[in-house]
């Protein structure tokens, strides 16, 4: 018991569970959005975070299997997990099975309970698309957007599964805005792993195009991101305070691509996980907030 107790904790920091706060308030904003003119309820809100969590959990760990050979390869990632033995493939599989069947009782859930079939109609491709992902760095530089549209499926599948007749622009903006904000972060975190990427024959725009226009590229969707999230204020007339943390975040955003330089990659990190956590958690707290309050 104590071993499988052992297993666990490790795959749980394997995939980060924490990390789900990066897309999970976009998920949330949506889902109060797709409510409207009601609330959802607190069996709703807990079927969202359940298979939002467990699809999260599955891709990161299907993406810790298939790139374990590189992983372990590279000095950044060699202590990981995988590479290291703390858990082992069998054990990695196990736990990505039971993610995939979390996530797809998440979706059962939304048809027993509202009658609504679509979560579980699109669970499969969902999840197909989450661990394709993995597979876009060995052939497309443009892995960074898939990565982006993985994450940014969430708040449109909230959307689906309170209220899918009711999808309509705010739902696909925030899916511009999630995914070019993620590619942006994700090409300022690639930029670390450069010439391990050429020397692996792996696919990313630091890589391919150099660290500058990496960097570049980022400030530019990282506008995207902003002009984006505007968008869903105006389309879905929202006030003041979801306002204020879209201000909130654009200044964030011009603070994370001011950490990171062609010459100086050391604080990626810090731009990485801490002033992307506060992105998603800010937006999300002030827009629903924002939402229930009018």
């Amino acid at each position: 018991m104590l071993p499988l107790v052992a297993s666990i904790r490790t795959w749980g920091e394997v995939i980060k569970f924490p990390h789900s706060v990066f897309a999970l308030p976009f998920a949330l904003l949506a889902t109060f959005l797709a409510a409207r003119p009601q609330r959802p309820t607190w069996t709703q809100l807990g079927l969202i975070v359940l298979c939002m969590v467990a699809a999260r959990a599955a891709a990161m760990t299907f993406n810790r299997i298939v790139d374990v050979q590189f992983d372990a390869a590279n000095p950044r990632t060699a202590n990981r997990a995988l590479p290291r033995g703390a858990v082992t493939r069998t054990a990695a599989w196990v736990f990505f099975a039971a993610a995939c069947l979390a996530f797809l009782l998440g979706c059962a859930a939304f048809l027993r309970q509202y009658d609504n079939p679509w979560p579980l109609r699109l669970a499969l491709p969902v999840l197909a698309w989450l661990c394709f992902y993995s597979l876009t760095k060995r052939f497309t530089l443009w892995s960074h957007v898939a990565l982006g549209v993985a994450l940014a499926l969430s708040p449109v599948a909230a959307w689906v599964a309170i209220n899918p007749t009711t999808l309509s622009a705010p739902a696909w903006l925030l899916l511009i805005a999630v995914t070019f904000w993620v590619a942006g972060f994700d090409l300022i975190y690639a930029c670390q792993d450069v010439k391990f990427d050429r020397a692996q024959g792996l696919y990313s725009v630091p890589a391919r195009l150099g660290v500058t226009a990496a960097l570049w590229l980022a400030r530019g969707f990282h506008l995207l991101t902003t002009a984006a999230l505007v968008g869903v204020g105006l389309s879905a007339r929202l006030g003041t305070l979801y306002y204020a943390g879209v201000a909130c975040v654009a200044a964030l955003l011009v603070i994370e691509n001011a950490l990171v330089s062609p010459r100086d990659l050391r604080r990626a990190n810090l731009a990485f996980f801490a002033v992307n956590g506060f992105v998603g958690v800010l937006l999300g707290i002030l827009g629903v907030l924002d939402i229930v309050l009018s």
